[in-house]
């Protein structure tokens, strides 16, 4: 669908909502194909809407299903104010423009208090189930996801050794089941949590960027915000938040800090599959600046004894993020054309 056509129907959704003779203004988008803009009245109230081209492979429902979940539950997602599925349209509650990425650089002495309300919300949130109709992957699926990692990152030589790696951490992730598995909102990091200090409790913090949560180990989460390939935590802030997690939900903290390992490895390995292919395929090369920051992280995972085997194999077949190596990348920027 042509970009024009696609302003066409965002105009008529807005129409029909009242917000047509809205002002707009761009907000930042994420890796994906999703766009948003915030829309401001003559009365100055605002509100965000959210554009996801249905064409793309993608929906709003799963969006919509969450969020209303996690407002039911007492949290703060976006309200929902307006939808037109089929066409991909939402609008939703503006938040506010206070990213936990932004609150820390303005005002660094909020960082700990703000972490802790993350990890706090997390501990309210796991007290519940997830919804009945919430996808749960596999060890085998999650291992799978890392693939990514030799796809797009590695060198060609080492292709083969894929499916070995993949193994090996399939294996790994085994070995920490069964467990009770919790709402995984995913994509839990400083960009996707806006503080809200005029709230209380957990509602404190704002989410965003939900709609690919899925059912899975507690820790995926706090890996998540521990774990951020877009910013460094101070010094001994990442295990203080493990540790107030673990002492506040009474987790055995040997077998719970393993788990971690091998869920951290699994994520940082696909993130930097997915950070090389949106350079190299879709052209999008700031996301190379962070594989440094991803690769030490996964180098950390690594390093915990359950996964040595593992840890012998990545170390040998993906290279380090080296300035050179980086430049090799943006020198291929957009250079395979997506399916």
């Amino acid at each position: 669908m042509m970009k024009t056509d696609r302003q066409a129907l965002a105009n008529t959704f807005l129409n029909s909502t009242g917000w047509g003779r809205a002002k707009c203004m761009e907000l930042s988008g994420d890796a994906s194909s999703r766009h948003y803009k915030r829309m401001i009245s003559k009365n100055g109230e605002t509100a965000v809407l959210m554009d996801v081209p249905p064409d793309l492979s993608a929906t709003i429902a799963p969006f919509i299903s969450i969020a209303a979940h996690l407002d039911e539950l007492g949290f703060s997602p976006p309200k929902i104010l307006h939808v037109d599925q089929k066409n991909g349209f939402l609008l939703l509650e503006d938040l506010g423009d206070d990213l936990f990425a932004r609150v820390v650089i303005a005002r660094p002495e909020n960082e700990m208090v703000i972490y802790e309300a993350a990890v706090d919300f997390l501990i309210a949130l796991h007290r519940y189930p997830p919804p009945d109709n919430c996808a749960q992957h596999s060890a085998a699926e999650m291992a799978e996801k890392t693939g990514l990692a030799y796809d797009f990152y590695a060198q060609d030589s080492v292709m083969g050794h894929k499916q070995r790696a993949q193994n090996l951490l399939r294996d790994a992730l085994e070995r920490h089941r069964p467990f009770a598995a919790v709402l995984a909102l995913r994509d839990f990091h400083a960009e996707n949590l806006i503080w809200l200090p005029g709230r209380k409790g957990s509602k404190r913090v704002g989410l965003l960027d939900f709609q690919d949560a899925f059912a899975c180990h507690p820790a995926y989460d706090l890996i998540s915000l521990t774990e951020d390939a877009r910013r460094d935590l101070s010094s001994g802030l990442a295990q203080h938040l493990s540790q107030r997690y673990i002492a506040k939900t009474g987790q055995d903290e040997e077998a719970f800090l393993a788990a971690s390992a091998a869920i951290a490895a699994q994520r940082n390995l696909r993130i930097l599959g997915v950070f090389a292919r949106l350079a190299i395929r879709d052209g999008k090369p700031r996301y190379i600046n962070f594989l440094p920051r991803v690769w030490g992280h996964l180098v950390s995972d690594l390093a915990h004894p359950d996964l040595a085997e593992l840890r012998e194999m990545i170390t040998q077949d993906l290279p380090e993020p080296t300035p050179s190596f980086m430049q090799n990348l943006r020198d291929k920027c957009a250079t395979i054309q997506a399916p």
